[in-house]
């Protein structure tokens, strides 16, 4: 295993930054309508498994520690561990299936795009059964078609968008930090 270069510290920190911005930017609804999932597919796009991975981690950290780096400028535990909490660590799952696909595959057209939406899913996944127990907890039970009413349908037109622009994005950019020196 390969430790932590200061260069993967600073993208990380860089990283879990630009994702704060991304969560602030935020549509209030049962699970806001935010930029999360373009900045984890894009940073995990561009910086790659192990630096894209690191960033969500970062964020996480940041969040459960109290920093207001969550949608609606909240922290903490208490909103991490809320309805929307399986998101957040979703965003994991995201990270690392589009890292392992960029290291697997490239950054080419057809994987990018396909692995970020595979990581998106995942992600969907995870939040959607974390809603279910955390709602069910606090609520009472509902059926799993009125939770994917309520948190993934809303969003997969939004979420494709997002994914187009970050896969755009990673295919501008990573070739610009390659010739420069400063690409994974």
């Amino acid at each position: 295993m390969q430790r932590l270069t200061a260069r993967d510290l600073a993208a990380a920190a860089m990283g879990a930054a630009l994702l704060a911005v991304c969560s602030w930017l935020s549509i209030p609804t049962a699970v806001p309508f935010t930029m999360q999932t373009f900045a984890v597919c894009f940073l995990a796009g561009l910086l790659g498994l192990r630096r894209g991975l690191w960033t969500v981690v970062c964020w996480l950290l940041l969040a459960a520690a109290g920093a207001p780096v969550l949608a609606g400028f909240k922290g903490g535990l208490a909103a991490m561990l809320g309805p929307t909490g399986g998101y957040l660590i979703g965003f994991l799952f995201t990270a690392l299936t589009v890292g392992l696909g960029v290291r697997r595959f490239g950054r080419s057209l057809p994987a990018l795009p396909l692995c970020m939406a595979l990581g998106v899913l995942l992600c969907y996944a995870f939040g959607t059964a974390w809603f279910l127990l955390v709602y069910a907890k606090n609520s009472g039970p509902i059926s799993l078609g009125t939770a994917l009413g309520l948190c993934v349908l809303p969003y997969l037109f939004p979420d494709a968008v997002k994914i187009a622009l970050a896969g755009m994005l990673v295919r501008r950019l990573y070739p610009i930090l390659e010739k420069r020196g400063v690409s994974p």
